[in-house]
């Protein structure tokens, strides 16, 4: 598996990324075994580096994921892991909370990471996300969070998810290490960062961003979905000419090829999953199937 530095001085990471999303949707996955086989089913395709948030399946996956690492503490050595904070939505664990809101405060960013070391069992994060804007706080306040946290050693660093390349330079300018990435939705479906600026700022600050739901979020597999169905379609055609590869893998691979060189985060709980979308960093597509797989999920010519 390829390695990408994200920056020039940010963390060397997998350039596929192990995805924790829907962790506790699985009943083999809802155990610490089960998470434990996940784990070193990347590491048996050189997928090193393991994405999750404190919201995840209600502020429970990274407790799953620190149970899990605690019963094999050589996987965690062998391992990067990313974790993101700020979004605060009403659930039992927290009766207190009326609305689903933001709170990216300097107080908040500290407890949250402080909370994601605790839960995870680690004494640092290789990576720490602002996971969405939060409208009400200044990037100057949430700058703080994060200044104080790289300065104490409990991140190692500091980037965003979801931002727009406005707010990304904002908060830019605040803080002391360089922001290393933006985590935004990307994927033959969803093409937004190539138009909204994200990728072209990506390419200009030389950082890599990291691609969420590259499969569309399900919907490449999904029956019902006609842009699944057309996307597939094409793949199949095209398969042969990279060696049999599946639609998991082409979808991975049609993300890794952008230029600001995305990392690209798998969504799967099982296993064989995991290695048909390793493929993924051995493929390089040809010019003509990158834009004919755009097509498809777009269901029209490029303008």
């Amino acid at each position: 598996m390829t390695r990408r530095r994200l920056s020039p001085n940010g963390p060397e990471f997998s350039r596929l990324v192990l995805g924790t999303w829907r962790l506790l949707d699985d009943p083999v996955t809802r155990t610490a075994d089960g998470v434990l086989a996940l784990l070193k089913a990347g590491l048996d395709h050189g997928i090193t580096t393991v994405d999750t948030a404190e919201i995840y399946g209600r502020y429970a996956v990274e407790a799953a994921l620190g149970e899990a690492l605690s019963r094999d503490p050589g996987v965690r050595e062998k391992i990067e892991v990313i974790s993101k904070c700020g979004i605060y939505v009403p659930y039992p664990g927290a009766p207190e909370r009326r609305t689903a809101h933001y709170n990216a405060t300097a107080a908040q960013v500290v407890a949250s990471a402080e909370a994601s070391l605790r839960l995870l069992g680690v004494e640092a994060l290789d990576l720490l996300l602002v996971h969405r804007p939060d409208w009400l706080t200044s990037h100057e306040e949430t700058a703080a969070g994060l200044n104080q946290l790289l300065a104490a050693g409990k991140i190692r660093a500091a980037g965003v998810s979801n931002y727009l390349a406005s707010q990304f330079e904002a908060l830019s300018a605040f803080v002391d290490q360089p922001l290393v990435t933006n985590q935004v939705e990307f994927s033959p479906f969803c093409v937004t960062p190539i138009h909204d600026g994200t990728f072209d700022q990506a390419q200009r600050m030389k950082f890599a961003p990291m691609a969420w739901s590259p499969l569309g979020g399900g919907r490449l597999f999904d029956p019902a979905d006609a842009a699944g169905v057309r996307l597939r379609t094409v793949m199949a055609a095209m398969a042969a000419r990279y060696e049999g590869a599946g639609p998991d893998a082409l979808a991975h691979a049609w993300v890794l090829a952008h230029p600001s060189g995305p990392l690209s985060i798998l969504g799967t709980n099982k296993p064989e999953r995991v290695a048909s979308s390793a493929r993924a960093d051995g493929i390089s597509l040809e010019r003509e199937d990158w834009y004919a797989l755009w097509e498809a999920a777009q269901g029209r010519s490029v303008p």
